[in-house]
């Protein structure tokens, strides 16, 4: 049986041979207690936990929670600009949906939301809707989809009605008791007809929280000097015979084909890295706009090229902290990853995460991430982390404050 052909980036550093290819990236993140980190952003979203349980600090100062684009005068408002918008807060648990964007026969957030917004439609939208045999919903516009899995603390999203009568209370009762325990409203506040979630919104805030196995506990490597690739035979270039060609580009990349039968003919690679180094790593990204089309995956063809693909990180930063959990006195030792932009790409932070884990342990220079935006394909950078542990904590729609992070500049 003719074998299939293994397929691999050909990095040309002296970490090559020390760095994890696809499947065991995908193995190291997978092969993780998840189910922890689902059930504590669980308990943050049921309002029984709170974020600084784990980082220790006081998490998102609400100062300015009215803003410019917020300002509504109620009276005197006629033609177009008569009709009400309301700005949603909800947070809702990645674990129990099929992610944001509603779908046919999916459990989607963005499906519950606009059932529950159904009853605040106008007379007229509510009979055009009847003419054209569709369910009485509202339509609900997101500062930007989570995939499923992924949860979200303070995710925003707009709602507008001609009716004069409807109150946010109204509306945030109604989206909490559509989903209890599962999805809950943060606020729900009137805002100018300008507002739009997306657009409007000036940055992003992640939080990746990635738990250690027990057998890590006190086994940490430090990478910090790039050791480990001395541990590796370099032989010839193995990537010259089981290679069909490193010229891939964004439209074939997605059809190359991994299979299990090649192994690289080195010892066994490092299975640690150091969370300081990973921290180095992400601090290059800090300040600067780049294009992280490598750092995406499944973006449209038109958003690979350019503008549409660069992001200014304002700040991206990575520390060890504890997970309250009853299998552990002290909490499961775990990473946190915070990352805050204007902007991201489809799964930019999960191939950061997961990128910046594979480049500490093998023990790459702190600008690894920088050089890996200059590579020719996708495969150069690792496959996306899993879901279950990122989390949208908020989208600011002022100006970045630094003093919002959960991890300090230290």
């Amino acid at each position: 049986m003719e074998s299939k052909v293994f397929v691999q980036y050909n990095h040309t550093d002296p970490c090559a041979f020390a760095r994890w290819d696809t499947k065991e990236s995908f193995q190291f993140m997978s092969a993780r207690p998840w189910q922890q980190v689902i059930d504590f952003y669980s308990d943050v979203v049921k309002g029984q936990k709170p974020l600084s349980a784990l980082l220790g600090t006081t998490c998102l100062s609400k100062n300015k929670i009215y803003n410019s684009v917020e300002c509504v005068n109620s009276q005197n408002r006629g033609g177009r600009w008569a009709r009400l918008t309301f700005k949603i807060v909800v947070s809702y648990h990645g674990g129990s949906f099929d992610g944001w964007q509603k779908q046919p026969d999916l459990y989607t957030v963005q499906s519950v939301v606009e059932q529950s917004l159904g009853k605040f439609v106008d007379d007229k939208k509510a009979q055009m809707l009847k003419d054209r045999g569709l369910p009485l919903e509202g339509a609900a516009t997101v500062a930007g989809r989570t995939d499923k899995g992924v949860t979200a603390l303070n995710q925003v999203c707009s709602f507008y009605t001609w009716r004069k009568d409807v109150q946010s209370q109204d509306i945030a009762d109604a989206i909490n008791i559509a989903a209890p325990g599962k999805l809950r409203t943060v606020s729900v506040t009137e805002v100018s007809r300008v507002f739009h979630p997306n657009f409007s919104a000036k940055w992003r805030h992640y939080l990746y929280i990635f738990p250690f196995n027990d057998d890590e506990e006190d086994t940490e490597q430090s990478n910090e000097t790039g050791e480990n690739t001395q541990k590796f035979k370099i032989k010839d270039n193995h990537y010259e015979h089981e290679v069909v060609s490193d010229k891939c580009n964004e439209e074939n990349v997605g059809n190359l084909i991994i299979t299990d039968d090649v192994e690289l003919e080195t010892e066994k690679k490092p299975q640690m890295f150091s969370v300081s180094r990973v921290n180095k790593l992400l601090q290059k990204l800090e300040g600067k706009l780049l294009s992280y089309k490598l750092f995406a995956r499944d973006t449209k063809a038109s958003r690979n090229e350019g503008p549409p693909t660069e992001c200014f990180v304002f700040h991206a930063r990575a520390r060890e902290c504890r997970l309250p959990c009853s299998e552990h006195e002290k909490g499961r030792r775990v990473m946190c990853i915070e990352l805050v932009a204007n902007r991201f790409l489809r799964r930019m932070v999960r191939v950061l995460v997961a990128t910046s884990i594979r480049e500490a342990a093998a023990g790459a220079d702190e600008d690894a991430l920088l050089k890996l935006m200059d590579a020719t394909c996708r495969r150069a950078t690792a496959p996306p982390a899993p879901p279950d542990g990122l989390c949208l904590v908020d989208v600011g729609y002022e100006e970045f404050d630094p003093l919002d992070c959960l991890i300090s500049k230290e």
